[in-house]
């Protein structure tokens, strides 16, 4: 029988684990999760009592509504003076303001998006513009950035705040900490970062917050991280890194309920993911719910079995006029730096092409049900 999210999420609070990762699919409820853990650690009317002296804060998190506090001051009327703009929050300021982490935010911008790309702060540190350098020494001022680009920037924010306050964390006296305003916080939860990254990137921030995670000093402060994605790259680099015992997987029921269950290994290991993808994708197809993200599941099946089968590339097994599949497929799952910029949903055509290709890769005893 399945349980509710916020049932789910009394099972994480129990738990006295350090580090609780979580697999689940798009559409699972990871957010949600995040949201119910949330306010069931710190309901809303706590937060607006804990004020004048009291620390109150038991939960920082980042998820798909942090990108709330940020948005877009476009110049509708000019249309020349297009700005980021940041809604008053304790937190920013305290990064910000406080602990001057302006540079560490701009450097680890341009490390995962473009050197040349720049983000500016004013002087109340809640606006924000962008620079580009162009050819010839010249600059192009007030841009606005992609999606892809403005999501990353606002996890450099919550990045640089969360390595912030686990630096503070571990001062051993409360007198002798930088601020008071995290002594009472509990929990870091953390929701798909930035899955616009390449492979690269993507690796490299796995590592980052790893490292993050074990310079916590868990006999000092008791702080515990929980960790969603989607990704399995993701998971894996996470999970190897913390030297993991054992992760978890959230899915969801047709009846709206869901489950997690503990799994033991990494996702290539533990819950036969290609299983999952296969059960997905054809979940999909007979649905008639086929989206963008089914095409990088698809692909991800052919490379897992191209890697198991010892193809040198996951594109050799496609059908004849590879190409024109291969075209296809990677129109919807680009590895570029920043692979979810605009992209078209996918046309009925399109998403027979997927169907075609998972029954192709099937029937030619490509993929076994015994692939691990």
């Amino acid at each position: 029988m399945g349980k509710t999210l916020t049932e789910i999420a009394q099972e994480l609070k129990n738990s006295e684990k350090k580090v609780q990762l979580i697999y689940a699919f798009n559409g699972a409820g990871k957010t949600r999760l995040s949201r119910a853990f949330k306010e069931l650690v710190s309901p809303k009317h706590e937060e607006e009592e804990a004020q004048d002296g009291d620390t109150g804060v038991k939960v920082l998190y980042y998820n798909a509504f942090t990108e709330d506090l940020f948005y877009w001051d476009n110049d509708l009327e000019k249309d020349t003076d297009r700005k980021l703009v940041i809604r008053p929050n304790a937190f920013t300021d305290w990064a910000l303001e406080d602990e001057g982490q302006d540079s560490n935010i701009i450097t680890n911008f341009q490390h995962y998006t473009n050197d040349k790309l720049t983000p500016r702060f004013n002087e109340g540190y809640n606006e924000v513009s962008f620079s580009i350098e162009g050819g010839n020494e010249e600059r192009i001022d007030n841009i606005k950035i992609s999606r892809g680009e403005e999501s990353c920037f606002i996890w450099c924010v919550f990045f640089s705040l969360l390595k912030e306050v686990v630096e503070v964390l571990n001062v051993p006296e409360p007198e002798n900490r930088s601020t008071n305003k995290f002594d009472d916080l509990e929990y870091i939860f953390i929701d798909d970062p930035v899955s616009s990254l390449d492979e690269n990137h993507l690796i490299e921030l796995a590592v980052n917050i790893a490292e993050v995670i074990k310079s916590s000093d868990y006999k000092l402060n008791e702080l515990k991280f929980i960790i969603t994605t989607h990704n399995p790259l993701f998971y894996n680099v996470i999970y190897n890194e913390l030297n993991a015992k054992e992760g978890y997987m959230l899915s969801k029921y047709e009846d709206g309920t869901f489950k997690l269950e503990e799994k033991k290994g990494d996702s290539n290991k533990s819950f036969s993911y290609h299983l999952f993808l296969k059960q997905t994708i054809e979940e999909a197809l007979d649905s008639g719910t086929v989206q963008k993200y089914h095409f990088t599941l698809l692909r991800n099946l052919y490379e897992k079995t191209a890697n198991f089968l010892g193809y040198p590339q996951w594109s050799d097994l496609l059908p004849d006029d590879r190409q024109i599949y291969y075209n296809r497929i990677i129109q919807f799952t680009s590895h570029s730096t920043l692979s979810n910029e605009a992209v078209a949903e996918p046309t009925e055509a399109e998403k027979q092409t997927v169907g075609f290709l998972l029954k192709h890769l099937i029937d030619n005893k490509y993929w076994k049900e015994d692939l691990q």
